[in-house]
């Protein structure tokens, strides 16, 4: 069975099947064609480290991919919930053999199998990742921020915790200040996916802050730009920032090789924060885009600090 991805066929190799050398390069091209940021982060780790944050990147789309595909046969009647779940299950059983030494001839399990050679990375994990990214099959919004801080956990924290043990680390609290960034990242996707939601009929900023600042659900919903509104927004912008600038002392605890990847990551999506300012807090009908050029530049402010700061 060859795999094809983004126009590209990876095929198994004439003896031993699917390749190692092939699985991480469909690894990578999936991180290439889904994770601008991500990729471009990427391309500054020590080439040790690369391979196996691809496969990271790659087994978490997969997650992604298939709660989407669930998802939307659930909202057009084709799938029931009894076969989501079951479906779940099935790759969660694809996964625990991949842990056991089974890879059954997918090259993102192959890659993953690899990485775990070299990192231990548990598989509660990625089993919370798959919980997480589930919760948004059957939405509810989440009445208080406790409520969205468990999910962010689940569908982004784990993969700092995750990366973490594939860059290394001096001190264990690295792992908080990891938890953090995810956290701040999963805050930064919310408010630049907010008019993508609302299509969707969802809102995931937490409904006591929408209390707080006198704006209401129906409001959200019809899209209204009002001064609650920039109020709400800027108090959700204030509380990722927070999160942003905690996670800052974990970077240092990381190996030293991989920092600098790490400031790129954060620093660029915490720049999204920046443009949605530069909008006018317009998050219904401007969603909140870096340039690559923009990423670029920061290049040399990130490296100077990494230099001198760590």
């Amino acid at each position: 069975m060859n795999y094809r991805y983004n126009g590209q066929t990876i095929v198994h190799g004439p003896d031993t099947g699917l390749t190692l050398e092939n699985a991480y390069r469909y690894c990578r091209q999936i991180a290439k064609h889904h994770a601008k940021t991500f990729y471009l982060a990427a391309n500054f780790l020590p080439k040790p480290q690369r391979n196996p944050i691809y496969a990271m990147y790659a087994l978490l789309r997969t997650v992604d991919d298939l709660v989407d595909h669930a998802e939307d046969k659930l909202t057009n009647g084709t799938l029931t919930r009894a076969e989501i779940s079951a479906m779940m299950e099935q790759w969660k059983s694809r996964l625990r053999d991949c842990y056991e030494g089974n890879h059954n001839g997918d090259p993102i399990m192959m890659a993953w199998q690899d990485t775990l050679r070299t990192c231990d990375i548990p598989i509660e994990l990625p089993l919370d990742l798959m919980d997480g990214v589930a919760m948004d099959i059957t939405f509810e919004p989440f009445r208080t921020f406790d409520d969205l801080y468990v999910y962010c956990y689940k569908v982004a924290s784990v993969v700092g915790l995750m990366c973490s043990e594939i860059f290394g680390y001096s001190d264990k609290k690295a792992l908080d200040h990891a938890i953090e960034l995810g956290i701040a990242m999963q805050l930064t996707n919310i408010l630049r996916d907010v008019g993508e939601d609302v299509d969707r009929g969802r809102i995931y900023i937490p409904l006591e802050d929408l209390d707080r600042f006198g704006y209401s659900r129906e409001a959200f919903m019809r899209k209204e730009m009002n001064d609650n509104f920039v109020k709400l927004i800027r108090f959700q912008i204030e509380r990722a920032r927070r999160y942003y600038e905690s996670s800052e002392q974990g970077i240092p605890m990381l190996a030293k090789e991989s920092r600098f990847a790490v400031r790129v990551s954060s620093l660029n999506y915490c720049n999204i924060l920046k443009t949605i300012e530069s909008n006018g807090y317009d998050v219904f009908s401007r969603r909140a885009y870096r340039s690559f050029y923009q990423k670029i530049r920061t290049i040399p402010y990130i490296w100077y600090r990494t230099q001198f700061a760590s």
